[in-house]
């Protein structure tokens, strides 16, 4: 979608008519991701692609039925053992396409959605699939505000919340919920399209509670990084697939590596030499959470190295340590869910407390 915008602002900015055709949902050996689109313009102009050439061609004539009768549609193509040159995707795969026309009345939020993923600003594009809301029906939701919507304010207000909860994570997929909001029914589809890139969560020290943290984050859905200076410990079959493993003194990769107020820092060097000088680097630059592992004893002794060090009241004042909530954990496993649970926490401003001892909404307004 980042690649075919600079176009779809051209055709919009002029008043153009479009149809537009989105991955929503993939299965198998599906060829292109949910986000994924394809777009036909005026002079049928085509750019951007759906399938890497299975399906372009229907894609292309069902643009144009769109554009010309107003109504989303929702097609499924896949592969056909009757005739493997039908349409579908001789891959074996399956992809799910929302294709919706887009003009300057029908999605207004349009020119200013685009503008923010230009500027690299975050923003998420929640669009109504299937069942009893407008199909096609757009809310366009960042961090300070929203525009458009679903069909029903309750709807919309449901909608924001996991819609910032995803822009967090950079994620995109399906939600479902009633016609109203209701999170406990699944009758109305929305695809919640990101875009941001996922977060980072560096993690140092590459001892077994490192791998835990490491697997833990990958399931919340940042991209994860561990790094440690020993060479026989940060070993890539240690740690989850897809988790990137540096072997580097933490305090020299830190210096490197950029960091953004959604970076996540868990320090498990458990050691003075490798903590000090790395946390040292961390309090003094952009991140979300930067928690260190160790008793009260290592924590007290690592604050007076730190204020040798020069950090001010402040800059330690960010430090979460001992890190984690009082879960009681014991194992490397339950510390990361203790760890996951404060960076949750830490994030959208929950207290950690049992929902049992707390009143009011478990998810407020505009969350």
């Amino acid at each position: 979608m980042r690649d075919i915008l600079p176009a779809l602002s051209s055709w919009y900015a002029a008043g153009e008519p479009f149809g537009l055709a989105t991955v929503v949902a993939t299965s198998r050996s599906a060829p292109r991701d949910p986000g994924a689109a394809m777009a036909v313009g005026p002079d049928d102009e085509v750019v951007g692609s759906v399938s890497g050439g299975c399906v372009e061609g229907a894609v292309f004539e069902l643009a144009q039925e769109v554009v010309a009768s107003g109504e989303a549609r929702l097609e499924t193509f896949g592969y056909s053992d009757e005739d493997a040159f039908a349409v579908g995707l001789t891959c074996g795969g399956e992809i799910t396409l929302l294709v919706r026309p887009v003009t300057a009345a029908r999605d207004p939020s349009f020119g200013a959605v685009a503008e923010s993923v230009a500027a690299h600003r975050p923003v998420t594009v929640a669009t109504v699939t299937d069942g009893p809301a407008p199909r096609g029906a757009t809310l366009a939701v960042w961090p300070d505000r929203v525009s458009g919507t679903l069909g029903t304010e309750g709807l919309d207000v449901a909608v924001t919340a996991d819609a910032r909860g995803e822009l967090a994570l950079g994620a995109t997929g399906l939600r479902h919920y009633g016609p109203h909001g209701e999170r406990r029914e699944d009758s109305v589809t929305v695809f919640l399209h990101s875009f941001a890139p996922p977060p980072r969560m560096l993690v140092f020290g590459a001892i077994d509670y490192a791998a835990a943290v490491a697997r833990i984050g990958d399931f919340l859905g940042y991209r994860v990084t561990v790094c440690d200076a020993r060479p026989v410990f940060a070993t890539p079959k240690r740690f989850p697939a897809g988790v990137e493993v540096v072997v580097d003194w933490p305090h020299r990769y830190l210096r490197s590596t950029g960091t953004d107020e959604r970076t996540v820092i868990c320090v498990l060097t458990h050691d003075p030499k490798f903590d000090v000088p790395l946390l040292e680097e961390a309090l003094r630059r952009p991140a979300a959470y930067i928690g260190a592992m160790g008793s009260r004893r290592t924590h007290n002794d690592r604050t007076k190295r730190l204020t040798e060090a020069g950090l001010t009241e402040r800059e330690l004042s960010r430090l979460r340590s001992p890190v984690g909530l009082d879960l009681g954990a014991r194992t490397p496993e339950e510390v990361a869910v203790s760890v996951a649970a404060e960076i949750v926490a830490l994030r959208w401003g929950g207290t950690g407390a049992p929902l049992t001892a707390t009143a009011g909404a478990i998810h407020p307004q505009g969350a």
